[in-house]
């Protein structure tokens, strides 16, 4: 039997792209987002693509209390790994002084994400589980005052997997967390992105996979924002609250 892979945050362009990669891999698929039209369109394609099994449902990150359901609807085998792709930017200066922009990206980075994690673990009654990895981001790293609402839900999703991974190790399941760095998306259109430090959806999603089969616990998705990162995170923080970042 093939193994089964759930993608969270399926219309979301790094998503297609592992979904494709994976497909080639062998994999059966189910994708889950939001937009069905563009899933239902996106599963035809993979399926007839790469002879697997892709099938599509509706999933909202911010519906808490569906997301036990979730995984009580699905028709076949249990997945038995779980890829949490969604996310959500936002707008910092709004998020300052509207709860509502605030809490979307707490809640779509942070607390949908912990809940559906959670709801995956719960629900698999005697399935078993191979891998969940989730995609963090840099931003959660170090508060920056560009995005700290986004990094800090961020850092909040990365302690979460770091946590579930010391957890989890000892019932051998593999929990790898991804910080991507810029990425050329539809989430970053409009921004003016530095090259080098730019991967494209396509090369970000071939990296992950790459590195998901090897059983890596962190990765950053462009070997370079380890050292970039690293620089940052050891600035003395008398320095760093007078930089504009």
């Amino acid at each position: 039997m093939r193994e089964r892979i759930l993608i969270l945050g399926g219309t979301s362009d790094l998503a297609t792209e592992l979904a494709h990669g994976l497909a080639k891999e062998g994999k059966d698929l189910i994708i889950g987002g939001r937009k069905t039209e563009e899933l239902s369109r996106t599963s035809s394609d993979i399926s007839i693509r790469y002879n697997v099994e892709c099938e599509y449902l509706y999933f909202d990150a911010e519906d808490f209390d569906s997301h036990d359901d979730f995984f009580k609807n699905i028709k076949g085998p249990y997945p038995s790994s779980l890829f949490v792709v969604f996310g959500y930017l936002g707008d910092q200066i709004v998020a300052e002084t509207q709860k509502e922009e605030s809490f979307k990206i707490i809640n779509r980075n942070f607390t949908g994400a912990v809940s559906i994690i959670n709801s995956y673990l719960t629900q698999r009654g005697d399935n078993k589980i191979n891998s969940i990895v989730g995609i963090s981001s840099v931003a959660g790293d170090r508060g920056r005052m560009s995005n700290f609402i986004y990094g800090s839900s961020k850092a909040g999703f990365t302690a979460y997997l770091s946590g579930l991974r010391n957890k989890l190790f000892h019932e051998n399941i593999h929990v790898m967390t991804v910080r991507p760095g810029f990425m050329d998306t539809k989430m970053t259109e409009g921004m003016d992105l530095p090259g080098p430090l730019t991967a494209s959806a396509e090369k970000a999603a071939r990296l992950i996979i790459k590195r998901w089969k090897k059983n890596r616990n962190n990765i950053y998705v462009l070997p370079i924002w380890r050292y970039i990162m690293l620089i940052i995170k050891n600035i003395p923080e008398a320095i760093f609250k007078r930089l504009k970042m």
